[in-house]
């Protein structure tokens, strides 16, 4: 039985939210909490973006590896910190 206490998901946060609204999207693999409309609609693009990389490489969150995981992000446009232990 997998412990559901550890299930790894991607997390996105938006700050910039001025119209009150509270804007959350539960998906596959990720949460995404806040934002305004745009940089909300944003995380959804970039999150969804990411699980179809995943499936295309038949690998999840749980299988893939630190590299691999940043190959993804930033063959979907992500910035990535260059700051990086694997480097």
């Amino acid at each position: 039985m997998k412990n559901r206490l550890f299930k790894k998901v991607l997390l996105g946060l938006g700050f910039d939210c001025k119209d009150g609204h509270v804007r959350i999207t539960k998906g596959k693999n990720f949460r995404l909490y806040g934002g305004s409309k745009e940089t909300h609609e944003f995380m959804q693009e970039k999150a969804v973006k990411f699980n179809e990389q995943l499936d295309k490489n038949r690998k999840t969150l749980e299988t893939v590896t630190k590299k691999e995981f940043y190959d993804i992000a930033k063959k979907i446009g992500l910035q990535i910190s260059e700051h990086r232990e694997d480097k």
